[in-house]
């Protein structure tokens, strides 16, 4: 990676209305090495006004990774995804599935709209942080992502 690579700081994308998960997920993602900000909506109407850059969300940056709950209000997490990949400007950001879904048909049909990866949350909260440390290491700091 290159110092300037090192230096930005990656736009993290939480769609999650669960108020318990989203301060877990905040928390281990607190103590991150790699500089990132974290940004969330708690339904999916929010999340696609957000991603198009509509209305409130009109100079909202571009996130590097979407942390995507399947079971949203308003729009759930499927409708997203769906959305997300079937729209050239946003297609390419990398969406990871995080739910509670253990779901056979929503780990197929999610893999069908093309998510990059699917992880069922655990309960367990020192499970939970390594999940997302996983998610960090991986997305944030190993592959490259795309840029706009």
């Amino acid at each position: 990676m290159s110092a300037e690579t090192d230096e930005k700081h990656r736009t993290i994308f939480l769609v999650e209305d669960n108020k318990a998960d989203i301060r877990l997920i905040q928390e281990a993602l607190k103590h991150s090495m790699m500089p990132h900000r974290i940004i969330i909506v708690r339904d999916g109407m929010d999340a696609m006004a957000y991603l198009r850059q509509e209305g409130e969300y009109a100079n909202a940056p571009r996130p590097d990774l979407i942390l995507l709950d399947l079971n949203l209000p308003k729009k759930d997490g499927r409708e997203v995804l769906a959305e997300i990949k079937t729209d050239p400007k946003l297609k390419r950001i990398p969406v990871v599935v995080l739910t509670t879904s253990h779901n056979e048909e929503d780990i197929f049909h999610s893999y069908d709209l093309h998510v990059n990866c699917y992880i069922t949350k655990s309960r367990n909260l020192s499970q939970l942080f390594q999940i997302v440390k996983g998610i960090e290491d991986f997305w944030l700091s190993t592959v490259t992502l795309p840029s706009e």
